[in-house]
């Protein structure tokens, strides 16, 4: 019996809860149109999995989806995870889904740190998109072609995503801490035809130029024919008119007069989004995803596993680069309101976010492990000083959560609360498993596999695992918001070796995970970067479950050096400030680590670093820093949030003995 099998009930929903949830609406009404029977939650799932097409036609149906066409041939291809398409005789504006909406509720609602607040009702957020969306038709955009964002998490990437995909044309986001290097490394890829870029942004209470990037932006990406500007942080932008470029300002766009919009429908499958890989061990691949697959995809996770209705407020720290905005942007196809904050969590108090949550009544309030674990290594009451009475669910994505901060979420946010652990990545535009309204939350597990997903953990020769030990986290079915395509990848090379290549005609995602006794799931890191001293293979989340549950040490990054012919364990820590790293904490760091996993986890090697290098998205880079240690040169830094401490990792008389 596993440590996890011993997990304490922290969250147990009412029967009023899951009563009145959509997840029980849509169980019932599934049964009764289909004459089936379901007791729960897990029925529910092996249903949506052994009927794959019934699901996805019923979350159709149930979410209310405007479109048109045949949508009775559900999947081509089905026996074919690689090739399989959804809905390839159905037609659809993924815009037309979001704008559905069109009185005077909120629609978004914005801050800025401590600067600015602004609020957007649904009808101003259709008449701004119907202005942006005739101002893109007369420069001449057209469907498939590519429109570039390299703006902050203001409303003004949302409307100007709306537009571009009520034309069919596709959008793609950079923030604007991205150097021009990274920016170019990414659009330069797909060409886009006009930029969205602002003149700064806000971090931390400090002002950042990114105007000023825009003559060497232009003269690396020569595709680009329009930019359009936002003025955001007040520095001072003269916009120019070149032979080859114009640059338009945002503000007289919106003085084009609203109209009715006409929305063209497309193909299910017609591309929506390009997002990037981290692009930390190379170029970044460029992920086209669908139009149908996202929404639907995020149709079902918002209403059947985090209960999202019409009006609740609805939060994700994020910035437009993570495939959380996206995510976080569809909740207006549930005719529900989003909160966008843009700049540092913690500026200009640590509990800034949880003042935004009180004052806006917040249902959802999503963020990162990381988040979480600071507020926890910081003490903070959030639940004491704060009026959370409206908030029902916690989401928190990014890197494992650990079983101590499920305490604390507990102890110190609130009681009564669904914490929803959740996991899935770019790749998807979704999750493979998350929470769900239903069901009890377990200590340090997430909650279950998500519905119409075929989840199953392998070993490495491809056989399912049947009790709790570790493996690969797979996908046997299809599913809908799998990618398009990879741009530049026209005969799916790139494509089938990024998820195909291990498992043949299995999607095999890169997770290390485990399921538990109550059907749902821990993970222990990222499959490349899992350790391996003498063979034995060690996700590196179960050694920072335990290192970050000492006092002293801020967060932890564990990789594996080659050694005398086998492979050791070096754990690198950041500690609190002012505290140094003697032989009373490394025996302290190692006993902890001993006694909770087995003497395999113990680190050969404990060195204490002033930081750790984090990609644009905040997840550590484990792989660079063992790229750094073995001797290898980083492909790509711009991909790092803090490249410049990797110098500090390089040649360390630690490792050399």
């Amino acid at each position: 019996m596993t440590s996890e099998s011993l997990n304490p009930v922290l969250w147990q929903p009412s029967q009023e809860h899951i009563l009145q949830s959509h997840t029980y609406a849509f169980m019932h009404k599934v049964a009764k149109d289909l004459g089936l029977s379901f007791k729960d939650y897990n029925d529910l799932y092996r249903w949506s999995v052994e009927d794959v097409a019934s699901f996805w036609e019923n979350i159709w149906d149930y979410t209310h989806v405007i479109g048109e066409g045949e949508k009775r041939s559900i999947i081509k291809d089905s026996e074919d995870i690689e090739k399989a398409h959804f809905f390839p005789k159905a037609h659809l504006n993924f815009a037309e889904n979001l704008l559905r909406r069109r009185d005077h509720g909120t629609a978004i609602e914005f801050f800025c740190e401590d600067k600015l607040h602004r609020t957007l009702t649904f009808f101003d957020l259709y008449q701004q998109v119907s202005s942006l969306t005739q101002f893109l038709e007369t420069i001449g955009v057209k469907a498939e072609d590519r429109v570039g964002c390299y703006l902050p998490n203001v409303p003004e990437a949302i409307t100007g995503m709306l537009a571009t995909a009520t034309l069919g044309a596709i959008w793609s986001t950079c923030s604007p801490d991205f150097g021009v290097p990274a920016l170019v490394d990414r659009f330069g890829q797909i060409q886009p035809k006009v930029l969205f870029i602002t003149d700064g942004y806000f971090y931390n209470g400090k002002v950042f130029d990114v105007a000023s990037k825009l003559p060497e932006i232009l003269e690396k990406i020569p595709s680009i024919e329009h930019v359009i500007l936002i003025k955001y942080a007040g520095i001072e932008v003269t916009p120019k008119v070149t032979q080859s470029v114009k640059i338009h300002a945002y503000e007289e766009i919106l003085k084009i007069p609203a109209k009715a919009i006409v929305f063209k429908r497309f193909p299910f499958n017609h591309p929506l989004y390009i997002l990037f890989s981290s692009g930390t061990t190379g170029v970044p691949k460029c992920i086209v995803h669908g139009a149908g697959g996202t929404l639907l995809q995020h149709l079902k996770e918002h209403q059947l596993h985090c209960d999202i209705k019409r009006d609740d407020k609805i939060f994700y720290f994020t910035t437009c680069s993570w495939m959380m905005w996206h995510w976080l942007v569809t909740c207006l196809a549930s005719e529900a309101s989003i909160i966008l904050y843009d700049g540092a969590p913690t500026y200009p108090s640590i509990d800034i976010l949880w003042k935004i949550a009180e004052k806006t009544k917040l249902k959802l309030f999503g963020t990162s492990a990381k988040y979480l674990d600071n507020l926890h290594k910081n003490h903070v009451e959030v639940g004491k000083t704060y009026d959370l009475s409206h908030l029902r669910v916690i989401t928190s994505t990014g890197s494992p959560l650990m079983p101590t901060t499920f305490d604390y979420v507990y102890e110190h946010i609130k009681q009564d609360v669904c914490l929803a652990s959740i996991s899935g990545g770019t790749d998807i535009i979704s999750c493979f498993v998350l929470g769900n309204p239903i069901t009890p939350v377990y200590r340090g597990e997430i909650q279950a596999a998500g519905l119409g997903m075929a989840v199953e953990v392998f070993d490495d020769s491809g056989n399912a695992i049947q009790n709790e030990s570790r493996g690969e986290l797979v996908c046997l079915k299809p599913f809908p918001s799998q990618p398009v395509s990879f741009w530049n990848d026209p005969e799916g090379e790139k494509y089938h070796k990024a998820y195909f290549a291990k498992y043949s005609g299995i999607w095999h995602h890169g997770d290390f995970i485990a399921k538990t006794p109550h059907r749902g799931f821990v993970i222990y890191g990222r499959s490349d970067a899992v350790l391996n001293p003498g063979g034995v293979r060690i996700g590196t989340a179960e050694i920072y479950r335990q290192v970050e549950a000492i006092e002293e040490v801020v967060e932890a990054l564990a990789v594996g050096q080659p050694f005398e012919g086998d492979e050791r364990v070096v754990l690198f820590v950041r500690l609190q400030p002012d505290i140094m790293l003697d032989d009373t904490l490394v025996d302290r760091i190692k006993k902890q680590i001993r006694a909770n996993t087995t003497p395999r986890h113990v680190p050969a090697k404990i060195i204490q670093v002033p930081d750790i290098p984090r990609t644009k998205n905040n997840k550590i880079a484990e792989l660079a820093v063992k790229q750094v240690i073995t001797g290898h040169q980083i492909e790509n830094t711009g991909a790092l949030l803090n490249p410049e401490i990797l110098a500090f990792y390089q040649n360390l008389s630690e490792l050399k003995a």
